[in-house]
């Protein structure tokens, strides 16, 4: 069985370009979808996320019900004076992906771990989904 992802479809009326890019071009960073990567070893699912400019604080990772969900909401805001005006400006960033897990992975023992902008998620397989070697005996 395999990771899938979910992603809730959002129309966003104030920028045509950004809905055509998200509805039929590759989902990317500028669209405010982080970069995933999704791979299966022996005894884990690895989920690796690009989060330029983020840190550990950023980031949410969680479980329910099946779904593993990573998120991040950053504010930022930032003045500037100047002889004769002030400007203020303030950014908004955020973003939510899930992904639908497997019956054969352990909940309970996902570990998360983010260095340099690269969120890496571990989900183990619980171990009754990892093949067993049967030693074959002669009689």
């Amino acid at each position: 069985m395999s990771i899938i992802q979910y992603r809730p479809r959002t129309l966003d009326l104030f920028n045509w370009d950004r809905v055509f890019d998200r509805y039929f071009g590759d989902f990317d960073h500028s669209a405010g979808w982080p970069a995933v990567d999704v791979r299966e070893d022996d005894d884990n699912y690895l989920v690796e996320v690009e989060l330029p400019g983020l840190s550990e604080k950023d980031v949410e990772v969680k479980v329910e019900n099946g779904v593993l969900t990573i998120a991040s909401r950053k504010d930022e805001s930032r003045e500037e004076k100047d002889e004769g005006y002030i400007r203020k400006e303030r950014r908004h960033y955020s973003f939510s992906r899930s992904f639908s897990l497997p019956d054969n992975v352990d909940g309970e023992k996902i570990t998360a771990n983010f260095k340099n902008g690269l969120l890496d998620v571990a989900v183990p397989k619980a171990p009754a989904a990892k093949p067993k070697l049967i030693e074959v005996k002669s009689k």
